[in-house]
């Protein structure tokens, strides 16, 4: 027979070994769980931006003075409807790009020698400080077709957009922008 002193040690010791393994357990455990919700995270972060929202940096100085190259825009890919004014990221063979809608499916543009602009017949003013010069492609008046946007770039004397290409497919639309972040603000 063990002596009651023994006892105890031999208990208490018995007791240190199986909490040591309780604890070994638990930070398992924890650890598992931590890595799980890691993983989930990463993946609602990659769904949100590869599904929801699009960042994109701007590429030359088409659309300045709103946006200047380097600066990154927020695009939001679920937008179900554009219109004219809406700033777009769209995509062509050379890249993606960043333009502005001077017209929708079914109006008419027209572009005069001295660079005013008119959709369905209306003076187009505000914010654009540069004249709009028709391009050699197209044959204004110019009816944008039915599922396409008419793209323009702010400094219209300086951008490549819808006047050298045509009308834009809407599938060639990705987001719409819906904010900006300054380059010189990183």
């Amino acid at each position: 027979m063990m002596p009651v002193a023994d006892y105890r040690e031999h208990s208490q010791a018995l007791a240190k070994i199986i909490q040591l393994r309780r604890n070994r357990a638990l930070d398992r455990q924890d650890f598992f769980s931590l890595l799980l919700r890691l993983l989930l995270l990463v993946l609602v972060f990659y769904l949100l931006f590869t599904q929801v929202f699009l960042i994109s940096q701007v590429r030359g100085n088409s659309m300045f003075p709103s946006l200047k190259d380097g600066d990154l825009v927020l695009g939001f890919r679920l937008q179900g409807e554009y219109l004219k004014g809406d700033l777009v990221l769209y995509s062509l063979e050379d890249g993606r790009h960043v333009g502005r809608i001077a017209a929708g499916p079914g109006d008419y543009v027209d572009i005069s020698p001295e660079g005013e602009l008119l959709v369905n017949g209306t003076l187009q003013t505000g914010e654009i400080l540069y004249p709009t010069y028709p391009g050699d492609k197209l044959t204004y008046p110019y009816h944008v077709p039915e599922d396409s946007l008419f793209i323009l770039g702010d400094y219209r004397t300086q951008s490549s957009d819808s006047r050298d290409f045509g009308a834009l497919p809407l599938e060639d639309v990705e987001a719409k922008v819906i904010s900006l972040l300054r380059r010189r603000g990183l």
